[in-house]
């Protein structure tokens, strides 16, 4: 709205109204109401349209340069006063008032306050004083609508505004936050697998080494051992090379390789013992599984041991003390999926990093995971390809 529509066009249309409107009370007759008579009260009262017109230009003045806009204001107010006092001069007065209270700076909505509530006494004291009867105390009655109203309102309006602005820029400050903390995860993460994966190469060189040395140590080998030599280093370095490739992927920057995660190393052959831990924690786990003691390439391994692993805790933190665990293996994929139920008393699980992590991982193995909450339960559903069983060419 505000691209279709800039702000000076809204100025433009304020003071335009306002102006419009003081044509219409001054054709209406609101002219001189307030004293009916004054120093200048001889003059023609086309003359009152003066001050009127400089009044709706200050509302040009509103965000630009509202206390300029304030003062000129308070001269034009004065000549109309001095005329009479006209309906429209000090109506449109209120809108200059309102508007220095919303855009000015601090210490004139605090200059007004202080000053229209000064007035409004003295023009109490004073109507009573001229008129010699205490209903002149109207007279401050009528300065307090023109002024200490309109600066009231716009001291609410701005602090509202300032209330807003505070809150926005907090909200947009946790917003960032949260966003950091989400890609601090990740690469906590991927700095996890990397070393994870550091180990599996190193592993995986080591098994070649063993077998060159073996075939070497020999003093008359065979055909057959041979054979069966080299078909064990060709298909340790394929998937070497496999694995290698990932961790390529995975490295974007410089780190420490580390030592791995000991509470990672485990893979699917652990199950039973993360479903006796869950189990001793308290969470009632029922095991469904297939072919889990399929050979699984080692970052798949690892990668559902991890996200087996997860979401037993956050079923056992956010549950309602039982979960079903499903683990299928077959020649192409995992199937990894959690069912329980939700407690009432506490948030769904995913609101740490946990979940971030296992997304991660099944990401960057090709694979899906999706969780969430359907009729007070909480799903889970990892699918984890076995692609690295194809075999890797040089």
């Amino acid at each position: 709205m505000t691209a279709r529509w800039p702000s000076w066009r809204t100025d433009l249309a304020i003071s335009l109204v306002s102006f419009l409107g003081g044509l219409v009370l001054y054709a209406a007759g609101g002219w001189r109401v307030f004293l009916g008579g004054g120093p200048w009260a001889h003059a023609p009262h086309w003359v009152l349209l003066v001050p009127m017109t400089v009044m709706a230009a200050c509302c040009l003045l509103r965000r630009l340069a509202p206390g300029t806009g304030e003062a000129v204001g308070l001269v034009a107010l004065a000549a109309d006063t001095l005329l009479g006092g006209s309906l429209g001069t000090a109506l449109i007065f209120t809108q200059v008032v309102y508007d220095a209270c919303v855009y000015g700076r601090p210490w004139l909505w605090r200059a007004n306050l202080i000053g229209s509530v000064a007035a409004s006494v003295l023009a109490a004291v004073a109507g009573v004083v001229a008129s010699g009867d205490w209903r002149g105390v109207v007279l401050g009655l009528v300065v307090a609508l023109v002024a200490v109203l309109p600066t009231v309102t716009g001291i609410s309006v701005r602090q509202y505004r300032d209330q807003a602005r505070v809150q926005r820029l907090r909200a947009e400050e946790i917003a960032r936050l949260a966003a950091w903390e989400r890609r601090q995860a990740v690469a906590d993460e991927r700095a996890r697998m990397a070393r994870e994966l550091h180990d599996v190469v190193a592993n995986q060189l080591s098994a070649i080494a063993i077998h060159a040395t073996a075939v070497l140590s020999a003093p008359d080998p065979s055909p057959q051992l041979v054979r069966r030599a080299v078909e064990q280093i060709r298909e340790s370095s394929v998937s070497g090379l496999a694995e290698m490739r990932q961790m390529i992927g995975l490295l974007r920057e410089d780190g420490d390789p580390g030592a791995a995660d000991p509470a990672t190393r485990p893979g699917l052959a652990s199950l039973p013992q993360l479903v006796a831990q869950a189990q001793a924690d308290g969470l009632a786990v029922e095991l469904h599984t297939g072919g889990v003691d399929r050979a699984l390439p080692v970052s798949v391994d690892f990668a559902a041991h991890r996200i087996v692993r997860e979401s037993l805790t956050n079923a056992w933190k956010h549950g309602t003390g039982s979960a079903v665990l499903r683990v299928d293996v077959d020649t192409d994929r995992v199937l990894i999926e959690t069912d329980n139920a939700l407690r009432t008393d506490g948030p769904p699980p995913g609101g740490g990093h946990g979940l971030i992590g296992m997304r991660e991982r099944a990401a960057l193995l090709g694979g899906t995971l999706s969780a969430g909450a359907e009729d007070g339960r909480w799903r889970l559903r990892a699918w984890l390809p076995l692609r690295h069983s194809e075999e890797a060419t040089v």
